[in-house]
């Protein structure tokens, strides 16, 4: 004997969960699709090419949601537009410290023997000490972090152009990726577009003052164009691919394009 098919009440519990599942992937600041709340299920289901017909196949259709939503985020960004900028007394006193483990768990790197790790598509691979990154050309800016938890604070952080930096040890500006390793375990990428805009820095400072090592000593990429997951602390190690690197997050089902 055949097996009964599953009868309707099942396919709407299944299609209720799978919107739900839908809508949680583009509702976020990160994750929003052509600036809509929700498409249909079968508009989307038809451009990323996935047929929903089991659990397996639901999985693989919520990643293809997520990646086309990173393609379309990419090709969106613009690399001259630069986020709001704002004044000392806007600054979020205390600004919050967030990581994915607790306050009591920061990572301490011993500065004085630190060596900062460049490889991949670069002409110049010499590691580089902190006082010949100090030593680089200064920026500040005083801009707005962007959880995807829901929250945001003002800060003020100090550095050098991260654009400048990748021009001076030669990174290849047509490469895809720029990925980031640290001290805490953490890892991270973003596109080359992001690396080279204006108000991406390689920060050593915060309010003027050196790095705490709460805030990523002995440094943070910060990108007010990116949503916070997206910032690495205590970076010991970045390198130039056209291989796609992931990250912490991404690799556990947030966008990787993650723009704020």
């Amino acid at each position: 004997m055949n097996p009964k098919p599953p009868g309707p009440k099942r396919a709407a519990i299944d299609r209720a969960s799978l919107i739900i599942d839908v809508r949680r992937e583009l509702d976020q600041p990160a994750r929003r699709l052509f600036g809509k709340r929700l498409l249909t299920l079968g508009g989307l289901a038809m451009l990323t090419g996935c047929s929903l017909s089991d659990e397996a196949s639901v999985e693989t259709f919520l990643t293809r949601v997520s990646r086309v939503n990173d393609r379309v985020q990419g090709w969106l960004f613009d690399p001259n537009r630069l986020a709001p900028t704002y004044t000392e007394a806007q600054i979020t006193r205390p600004f919050p410290f967030n990581a994915f483990y607790g306050i009591d768990e920061v990572t301490v790197v011993n500065g004085d023997d630190f060596r900062l790790k460049v490889g991949g598509l670069v002409q110049d691979k010499r590691n580089w000490t902190l006082d010949a990154l100090y030593a680089l050309p200064k920026a500040e800016q005083i801009t707005r972090h962007i959880c995807v938890e829901g929250w945001s604070a003002i800060g003020r952080w100090g550095g050098t152009p991260f654009a400048g930096f990748l021009r001076r040890i030669g990174a290849d500006p047509t490469a895809k990726y720029v990925g980031f390793r640290c001290a805490d375990d953490y890892y991270e990428s973003i596109d080359m577009a992001t690396a080279l805009h204006p108000q991406t820095l390689l920060t050593f400072t915060y309010d003027g003052e050196r790095l705490p090592p709460k805030y990523g000593y002995p440094m943070k990429l910060r990108m007010p164009t990116k949503l916070g997951y997206k910032n690495p602390k205590h970076i010991m190690e970045l390198f130039v691919t056209n291989t796609y690197p992931g990250g912490y997050w991404v690799d556990q089902g947030y966008n990787w394009f993650g723009g704020s």
